[in-house]
């Protein structure tokens, strides 16, 4: 697998877009993903996104998106949240992306007053409209499994029944190890997911709170789970996903612990060779 990095790691940095896509190419990574809403940006800047990665040799792999009006109770907030969601579904295909990594809500009001079945079956709903164009276009969707306790993705069980109640090729799952441990999912259960996932985020954790920190700053025991992903044997890319520096003076050198424990993990397992950046 490729060893990418979403390209908010550098938003505290202060630099503009194509200094953050470069410095990724710098520091070795083989592909980048994008964190950018095509509703807050203009066309100069999806010209720009596009034209700097190609240059730098850098292919993009997934659009990052969170759209949790998709399971709103509000017919018009799910119907905005299904336009918005196809604009970045169609925006990965103008960046020539593979997939739209997206993020679902929750369950709201403690899962009371509106049945939890109820809005489960509306993210069915709106997820397997979304499929449906994804498909037109030849992109995927990677459901991120969030491991907060009222998500509706929030464990494996939940992940597969859902893709298996969608029913669609397009939409497929996303593994997070660092939300994983926090979900506390053994490393084997990722066996379930075979065929069904397509994208990778890697991150450390102090295994209490989402943190997003380069591996070894935490707990997360990363050779289990990342064998399991080997073994599952996706054609796509492990991505590198930052919170913010302690010390956003050092930022590239928070970038650069990131790549080289992460780089050290993947060849570890066989998940990364010596030629990937040969390959492009």
């Amino acid at each position: 697998m490729k060893l990418g990095l979403i390209n908010s790691a550098w938003a505290q940095t202060g630099r503009d877009t194509a200094w953050g896509i470069h410095k990724t190419q710098e520091l070795g990574f083989d592909t980048i993903d994008i964190f950018a809403d095509p509703l807050d940006i203009d066309v100069r800047e999806r010209k720009l996104i596009k034209r700097e990665a190609d240059k730098a040799g850098l292919p993009i792999v997934s659009i990052c998106c969170v759209a949790v009006g998709l399971v709103d109770f509000n017919p018009s907030v799910q119907r905005f949240h299904i336009d918005r969601v196809k604009q970045y579904l169609d925006f990965a295909y103008e960046l020539e992306a593979k997939n739209v990594l997206l993020v679902l809500g929750e369950y709201i009001w403690n899962q009371e007053v509106i049945p939890p079945a109820e809005q489960w079956a509306t993210g069915v709903r709106t997820c397997r409209v979304l499929a449906e164009h994804a498909e037109k276009l030849g992109v995927q969707i990677a459901l991120e499994l969030e491991p907060f306790a009222l998500s509706l993705l929030n464990n494996v069980d939940n992940m597969v029944r859902f893709i298996d109640d969608v029913a669609h090729p397009a939409l497929q799952a996303n593994i997070d190890v660092s939300h994983l441990c926090l979900a506390n999912v053994a490393p084997e259960e990722l066996r379930r997911l075979k065929g069904k996932a397509i994208h990778v985020h890697i991150s450390d954790c102090d295994g209490k709170k989402h943190g997003d920190l380069p591996p070894g700053r935490g707990v997360v025991d990363f050779l289990p789970y990342l064998r399991e992903i080997k073994n599952l044997g996706i054609d796509g890319a492990v991505s590198i996903e930052l919170e913010y520096s302690p010390d956003p003076d050092r930022i590239e050198d928070w970038v650069r612990e990131a790549y080289t424990a992460t780089d050290r993990l993947m060849r570890e397992v066989g998940l990364r060779g010596h030629n990937e950046r040969e390959k492009h």
